[in-house]
């Protein structure tokens, strides 16, 4: 949750897109104009370059009941959390631009005018943990390591990649298969620089317990499995004085304990067990914390706008099911969920309602389809729904005709999928398939959501049952598609790329643990998919983008949920902070403990 930085494919859903002509020897990468920050830059100028270290920091994991390996890369194992604290990249991206990565391991970046490879030129004070230099064949062994041996969805993340050259100790040059990927520098920008000396001696995609080396801020300093992990600040770190680093990774240590229920997580927090907490469930945030410590002003509750993008949680219908291949019963099942009621009965009004894969951004489609979507859908008008063209994507909802006239429409789209009413069940007239299945979930905390909603659909004469299951079994279950539907959320970044192949191509559909959950495979939607991937410029990338939105809306992949433009942080008054919170994150690495006020709190 508060972890430095994700570590692994998911790295492109936070980063921006890079120009197609970079200067030799550029600092940064932006995609539009110039960077914030010039080559001199000091510092970002949302931390405090003169803050202290020291103290530690306990935070909570409440999503997951345990861990089994400190190995993020593979597809095997449950990594423990924070574990981006210990591994350096190329490039470090910054929180108050959205489209902007600075030279991190990587002191310069060169990307060729007809973008058809990419140099990198390292620093030569880069070190790992060990004392041994960062070089150029760490690099290339962590990018073929991670193609070839690491999770599956590595290898369509860096398709577009045809080789890596070591030109010496401290060059590396990444060649293109193709000219189009402009986001494509800024991805390996992100690349996680792993020591090739250190895994000479293990086996890379096996899980392990053992603390690995890295050339980050932190090192693993204790495990206990599945109940906690502490990191350790690196006190000489290598790169702890350049701009990008300055004023961040102030405290000694970060423990992260392990809570199996939420609502002792929740208790753990106003007993003094940790210090912070994200409060993500709308009942806590406003019943839950009315004690002496926050009236007192102890023990703090605050909202911190962001302007991240909401991405689609939903819940996701797996159409590698056969009673779901027909985008009308996906349909029909939406006007089950009633989240009208459920947001002013169960969430006290806090939540907008998800319409987009692309929330909270410009790059949702809104309206009908502009010019320059038309143009782009045009071509695949006869393989596509009517709507996209004719309609704006409303989710269902009750206002003005209650659940009854919800279930009315159901039934409507149920009988023109060929579905009807058999001694009380939902049945296939042709088949005889009777609609029975099991929606999976991870939280307990979300029944109270789907129980109402399992009540609805079975008005509709399916059978529908409701299995909470442990945090590993979840994720199994999901790395295997082995579910009929699921919550689940697709996060999106301010500048979509080649993480969309992971979510809606048909490669991915069929690679066991990518995150197309839906099973989504539609030739419109890969075409689509790549055009955004070869989107020359910012503007073609809206377009496409929205483009795209349409065809997943009016396809029914999800039900959508809701979503917040705001952090909800729970806090114990004992750190200081600098003035703002960048636009982009929430920027915990720029905290530190302030000993006046963690000795006011702890007094208390």
């Amino acid at each position: 949750m508060f972890a430095r930085r994700v570590i692994s494919f998911g790295l492109a859903l936070v980063l921006s897109m890079a120009v197609s002509t970079v200067s030799a020897g550029d600092h940064a990468l932006a995609l539009h104009g110039e960077p914030k920050y010039g080559p001199d830059f000091e510092h970002f100028d949302y931390v405090n370059p003169d803050a202290p270290k020291g103290g530690q920091i306990r935070l909570a994991n409440v999503a997951a009941s345990t861990f089994d390996t400190l190995n993020p890369f593979i597809l095997r194992g449950t990594p423990a959390q924070g574990l981006g604290l210990v591994f350096d990249t190329l490039t470090e991206r910054s929180l108050d631009e959205a489209f902007t990565e600075y030279g991190l391991i990587a002191e310069t970046i060169d990307v060729a005018a007809d973008n058809s490879h990419v140099r990198f030129l390292l620093r030569e004070e880069a070190r790992f943990h060990d004392g041994v230099p960062v070089t150029a064949s760490d690099v290339a062994w962590t990018f073929r390591t991670l193609r070839e041996d690491g999770h599956p969805r590595y290898r369509p993340y860096y398709r577009d990649v045809d080789r890596v050259e070591v030109v010496d100790d401290h060059e590396v040059i990444f060649h293109f298969s193709t000219t189009q990927n402009a986001e494509l520098p800024m991805i390996l920008g992100q690349l996680p620089v792993l020591p090739e000396h250190y895994w000479a001696e293990r086996e890379f995609g096996r899980t392990t317990l053992e603390p690995p080396l890295g050339s980050g801020p932190y090192r693993v300093a204790e495990v206990d499995q599945g109940r906690r992990i502490v990191y350790q600040r690196v006190e000489d770190y290598w790169a702890a004085d350049l701009p990008t680093q300055r004023g961040r990774h102030n405290f000694d240590r970060m423990l992260y304990d392990y809570y199996r229920d939420g609502t002792v997580a929740v208790q753990a927090i106003q007993a003094g067990e940790y210090h912070l907490r994200q409060e993500n469930v709308a009942r806590n945030w406003a019943t839950a914390y009315d004690n002496s410590a926050v009236r007192d002003g102890l023990l703090r509750l605050e909202e911190i706008p962001h302007s991240q993008p909401a991405g689609m949680q939903g819940f996701f219908i797996n159409t590698r099911r056969s009673m779901f291949s027909d985008p009308r019963v996906r349909e029909a099942l939406a006007y089950a969920f009633d989240f009208q009621w459920t947001n002013e009965n169960l969430f006290y009004g806090a939540y907008e309602r998800t319409r987009s894969y692309f929330e909270n951004s410009e790059l949702a489609a809104t309206g009908l389809p502009s010019e320059a979507e038309l143009e782009i859908l045009e071509p695949f008008r006869d393989q596509l729904p009517e709507r996209v063209f004719t309609e704006a994507y409303e989710p269902p909802s009750t206002e003005g005709r209650g659940m009854r006239g919800n279930l009315r429409q159901a039934f409507a789209l149920l009988d023109e999928a060929g579905w009807s009413v058999v001694d009380g069940d939902l049945t296939h007239t042709e088949s005889g398939e009777v609609m029975d299945f099991e929606i999976l979930l991870v939280s307990p905390s979300f029944e109270r959501v789907v129980l109402p909603m399992q009540r609805n659909l079975e008005r509709l004469g399916a059978n529908v049952s409701v299995r909470t299951v442990d945090p590993t079994q979840y994720q199994n279950r999901l790395d295997r598609f082995d579910f009929d539907i699921t919550v689940h959320v697709a996060p999106q970044s301010l500048s979509p790329g080649n993480e969309q192949r992971d979510f809606w191509s048909c490669e991915s559909a069929e690679i066991s643990g990518s995150r197309n959950i839906a099973g989504v495979c539609d030739p419109v939607i890969d075409e689509l998919v790549e055009r955004i991937v070869d989107a020359p410029d910012r503007e073609s990338l809206i377009h496409r983008t929205r483009a795209l939105d349409r065809v997943l809306q009016w396809n029914f992949y999800a039900i959508p949920n809701w979503y917040i433009d705001r952090f909800r942080i729970v806090y114990w008054d004992r750190f200081g902070r600098p003035g703002d919170n960048p636009p982009y994150g929430f920027a915990l690495d720029t905290w530190w403990v302030d000993p006046d006020k963690a000795q006011r709190v702890d007094g208390r």
